[in-house]
This record gives structure tokens, sequence and C-alpha cells, in this order.
């Protein structure tokens, strides 16, 4: 062959080797993309991501597959997304959980800040204070009141030390400054019950299945977690504007990938979630589910996550909260 030829083929190899990556990114998607969800099937977080990634598979050309990987209180799904190749082929369905996980895990099998690219934020659920009905409690100052009235008397129900529910009972208590007592049922049912029986004196759940219980008069609506007060209720109060913020959601959800997987990959699924987001249908469908469609750039995402995990370290730190395990 001739020595010219052989140079120019060995050098296009080089170049052929060297700009795979980029070559990829170019080409992506090829093939079905699979999202994890490091937890079971039918949680709120699922239907929320199988009606996302429905619209965002088709505007990038690939169905965008949900599998459940539970395990480890979400952190066997997350770890096998972390270790995935980042060729936008395999991706996560991150959660509030992944904030949770920092304190309640003496140890993970990543690293939950570098070891995930952020995307993009489909949205979260607003919650609401309510206390049980019968014991005086009108405003918020009212319980902040009584529970400074008799240290240690009042009672908040959560569904478990970890849960979304008991985050921010705590984040609230220390907040407020109030010693009060926590107690953890199986299931929200059961909490609920407690509540409406007067139990307990409070519990922070999320608005849309507080509502109905408020009309029926089972329930006290004190505050709520979102930026604004709610239109349907003008006169309550949000947590922020009584001076305890807790954070806006009680529970969240988004997209993430793992790190080093190509910006232009990132960038186009983050403009494929946000037209999702901006859809009437799916809007209307999330805001049904109680959940806030939330569109964020990739870095407010990220910038997002990493308040979430630092406010949960400080948590931890302030209420003692130890890891299970």
């Amino acid at each position: 062959m001739d020595p010219l030829r052989v140079l120019c083929a060995a050098f296009v190899g080089v170049v052929a080797i060297a700009g795979g990556p980029a070559a990829l990114a170019q080409q992506w998607p090829t093939r079905p993309i699979t999202v994890v969800s490091p937890f079971v099937a039918g949680t709120t977080n699922d239907l929320v991501a199988r009606l996302v990634l429905d619209q965002v598979g088709r505007q990038v050309g690939q169905p965008l597959t949900l599998e459940n990987r539970p395990g480890g209180r979400g952190t066997v799904g997350v770890a096998s997304v972390a270790k995935a190749s980042p060729d936008g082929e395999t991706l996560l369905l991150s959660t509030s959980a992944m904030g949770t996980a920092v304190i309640m895990h003496k140890s993970l099998p990543y690293d939950t800040l570098h070891d995930l690219a952020p995307i993009a934020m489909f949205g979260g659920e607003p919650s609401m204070l309510i206390g049980a009905p019968g014991k005086g409690y009108a405003t918020l100052a009212d319980l902040v009141a009584a529970a400074k009235a008799k240290p240690g008397e009042l009672k908040f129900a959560s569904v478990g030390i970890g849960s979304a529910s008991y985050i921010a009972g705590e984040r609230f208590r220390l907040a407020a400054g109030l010693n009060v007592q926590h107690v953890a049922y199986p299931g929200a049912g059961q909490a609920l019950a407690d509540l409406t029986a007067g139990r307990v004196d409070f519990y922070i759940i999320p608005i849309t299945p507080a509502l109905p219980l408020i009309s029926e008069g089972r329930a006290v609506p004190l505050a709520v977690s979102t930026p604004n007060r709610l239109q349907s209720l003008r006169g309550l109060q949000t947590l922020a504007e009584a001076g305890y913020p807790i954070g806006t959601y009680l529970d969240w959800c988004g997209l993430s990938a793992p790190a080093n997987t190509p910006r232009n990959i990132i960038d186009e699924l983050n403009g494929a979630v946000g037209k999702a987001l901006g859809l009437p249908v799916v809007r209307t469908q999330l805001l049904r589910m109680g959940y806030e469609p939330t569109p964020m750039s990739p870095e407010q995402y990220g910038k997002f996550f990493a308040d979430e995990v630092a406010a949960m370290r400080k948590l931890a730190n302030d209420a003692q909260i130890q890891p299970l395990d």
C-alpha cells in the first residue's frame, strides 16, 4: 500500500478514537434511554416521572423508559447510575430522598454531589402544617404559644424517622424553638386518624390531601410551605412569613445523569423537560397530583440540591439525628 495512504489511514483512526465521546454525543440518542427510579413503582414521584418522561422521549426521538431498582432506601438505584457510563443512555430519577440519605446512612456507595450531574427539576409537593381540631389552634401562633407553655407535651406526627414529614416537622420544631414529642406511624392513614382524633397536635403533609380534611372540619390549616399564599386560602400565612422557613417542598423529583455526561446531552434533555412542563396537559395533571411544575436550568437544579444537602447536614447536627445504619 502507498505509504502516504497508510499514514492518512492511521491519522484518521487516531482522530476517530480521540473524537469518540464527542461523536457519540453528537449522535445521541441512538437507542431507548433507561431512567432508573430508586424506589418501587406506584409512588407519586414515579407517576410524575412517567408523565414527564413520555413527553421528553417524544422530543428527543427515543423513549425514556422508567426502570424501578429499589433497595437500600433508594441508595441501590442511585449507586447504579452513579457508576454507569456517562453516555446519556442511563439516567436517574433523582428525588428528595437523596438529600435525606446523606444523614440517614453512615456512608454511601457514591458521592452525592460529585458522582451525578444535575439535568432538570420536574417539580415538588408543597406542604401544609395542619393542627388537630378542638384544641384551640386557630393560627400558627396559637400552636407555637401552646407548645411553649407546655414544653414536651405537644406531639407531631410523621411516617417515620427519615421520612419527608419527619424532616419537615423537625425543621419547623427547630425554627420555632419548640420542645415537642415526635410520634412515628407506619403510614399516613394512621397519622391522620390520630391527628383528627386529637391524639397528636400537628402534622406536615402535602397540600392536596390536606384540603379535604380542612373542608370537612377534621383538621385546621395553620400555614403553607409555598413561597406565596394559596389563592384558595388567602388568609393562611406561609411558614416563611411566620419566620419558620422549612423549604418549599415536602417531596420533589427531577432528572440526573452520571458525572461527565456531555454537556450537549444535558442541555438537550433540560430543554425537553422544560418544554414538557410547559404543556397544558402535563401541567394540569401534575397539579392534580399535588405537584408544582418547577423548571430549572442544570445550574439552578445543582444549586438547589447542594442547598438541600447542606440543610440536611445542619438539621442532623442541630436535631442530633443519628444514622439508621
